[in-house]
Formats: C-alpha cells, structure tokens, sequence
C-alpha cells in the first residue's frame, strides 16, 4: 500500500529503470510517513561518497508540538542500496539527461521502502500524445459499457 506517491514524474518523466531502496528515519519520521504526512513533489536522488541520499522529500513532524529543537524537514535522507546500485545510480547520475527520482513510498511488511525511477524529461508534445492516448482509452470503454 503506497504511503506516498509523486504523481508529477509519472506525467512530466518517462521512466527507463526502477529500485527499490530502504530508507534511513528517525523514530518520528516514521511515525509521520505512517501517517502519510509526506510530499515527494520536487525530490531527487543524489549520490555523493558512494551513498545515495534523497534531497527535498518533506517528511512533516508527527507531532509539531513534540517535535525536538532543530528538526528540519526537508534534510537529506539516505538510502540503503547495495554496492552495486550505488554505483549503478552513480554512473547513471554523472550522464546526460537522466535523472533519478523518487516515486512513491510504501509498506513492505513492517518496513518502509522507497521506489526509485530512473527517468528521462518528456517533451510538451510527449505530453500531449499520452493525454490523447487517455482520451482515446477512455472513449472506447465508454462505447463498450454501452
């Protein structure tokens, strides 16, 4: 069940490549991601030291009251991947015009998992043809219910 999803990169991005990543929380983020107090909108992945971290995901405080002195929100978050993708993501990161992307955060059994898309910015007139492909869908399921 997903937690949170970035709706924007499903329409501005085409996605090449997928992971799955855990994610380094404290105990009150992980209590607010539960209760899906979180924004994806504008996050990225960066991978710097042979770590990967995800930048600008907001995770709202549980509890703003309770919450302790100097929380930030919007601080860098790492991410648990082997060796291996790290320095997939690394060479994928240092070429041109892919990015990687969080996706959408969700429960796997007691955990909390991240998908990571590995994607390309779509054109203006990309756009438009998936919007017609829609349309197209939507009217001919239309004419079968009738």
């Amino acid at each position: 069940m997903a937690v949170a999803e970035n709706k924007k990169a499903r329409r501005d991005y085409e996605t090449l490549e997928t992971y799955e990543a855990g994610i380094e929380l404290s105990g009150i983020e992980v209590k607010s991601l539960r209760t899906r107090s979180t924004d994806l909108s504008g996050a990225y992945v960066s991978v710097r030291g042979g770590e990967a971290f995800v930048m600008n995901m907001t995770v709202s405080p549980y509890q703003p009251e309770n919450t302790p002195e100097g929380y930030d929100p919007l601080r860098p978050r790492r991410l648990l991947l082997s060796k291996r993708e790290i320095m997939k993501l690394a060479s994928i990161e240092a070429g041109k015009g892919l990015t990687i992307v969080p996706v959408k955060v969700y429960n796997k059994g007691p955990k909390l998992k991240l998908m990571l898309a590995v994607v390309r910015g779509k054109k203006q007139y990309d756009k438009r043809e998936d919007i017609k492909k829609r349309q197209a869908e939507r009217d001919i399921e239309r004419s079968l219910k009738e």
